[in-house]
């Protein structure tokens, strides 16, 4: 009788751990290095409060997260930019059928270094030295010293953006030095002081200095309120409308807790629905 239930207890016990096992869902969320910081304190918050979600993150740029979503790599792709017609495309011949959610307005933000004397630029200056027209910092009343381009990547969807609203879709300079995440243009910039780079509004710190446009300075409040120039959307894209574990993630997002982590993040929460 004894040994019966023991088998018996060892039975339970084998399947309460193995229906905590099956608890447990997975969410893999990969793209924009841009969106990955919001993403961070989402995970982290949703995790505590509900054990059985489990998400993991990763980066690698709007294009690579984009393209994850289309290979079913990913349940949830990150982009600091909309999706494109022709992954879209790419998407519907793998039977996948991107759904949208916009998930914060961000600012692009040209940084230097903080030895550097230069407090603002104008659009035109900003695309001249890009284009490397503008080769020396007293050119824009700085110092006399040679600039240092430090660009994105051209997977990154920062990289589309700054090309679209600053460069009106011309060249970026080849002598640019290329990043392959905000994190590492911080850190470029902030280790040269003749350097210039450009990052999405949650990435400036203090080893970097913001630099104003026309007179204005990038805050939450100007990108909300379409003041700063290079204003942009945030979104997430999964396979079709969220469902389980992966609609937990989206709706907590865009819950009254999550807009106010995408807040503490530096970013400006979407319209309420």
């Amino acid at each position: 009788m004894r040994k019966n239930y023991l088998i018996s207890l060892l039975a339970l016990s084998a399947m309460t751990v193995s229906a905590s096992s099956m608890a447990k869902e997975n969410v893999t969320v990969s793209g924009s290095t841009t969106v990955l910081p919001v993403m961070q304190k989402i995970s982290e918050h949703l995790m505590q409060k509900d054990p059985s979600v489990v998400i993991e993150l990763s980066g690698g740029g709007s294009g690579s997260g984009i393209k994850a979503l289309n290979e079913k790599l990913t349940q949830i792709a990150m982009s600091s930019r909309k999706i494109k017609g022709k992954e879209v495309k790419a998407a519907e011949e793998k039977g996948v059928k991107p759904f949208e959610i916009p998930v914060a307005v961000d600012a692009i933000v040209p940084i230097v270094n903080p030895k550097n004397t230069l407090n603002g630029l104008s659009l035109d200056d900003l695309r001249k030295i890009y284009k490397g027209e503008i080769k020396n910092w007293k050119e824009v009343g700085g110092p006399d010293a040679p600039i240092v381009l430090v660009s994105r990547d051209s997977s990154s969807g920062t990289f589309e953006s700054w090309e679209s609203l600053v460069m009106k879709n011309q060249r970026v300079s080849p002598r640019a030095l290329l990043q392959n995440s905000n994190g590492t243009v911080v850190q470029t910039v902030s280790k040269n002081p003749n350097a210039i780079g450009y990052v999405g509004l949650g990435y400036v710190a203090p080893i970097i200095k913001a630099v104003e446009i026309n007179g204005i300075k990038a805050t939450p409040l100007t990108a909300k309120e379409g003041k700063w120039p290079l204003s942009r959307d945030l979104y997430l894209y999964t396979n079709r409308q969220p469902q389980g574990a992966v609609k937990k993630v989206t709706d907590f997002c865009l819950s009254e807790e999550g807009r106010g982590l995408i807040k503490e993040a530096g970013f400006v929460p979407p319209a309420k629905q």
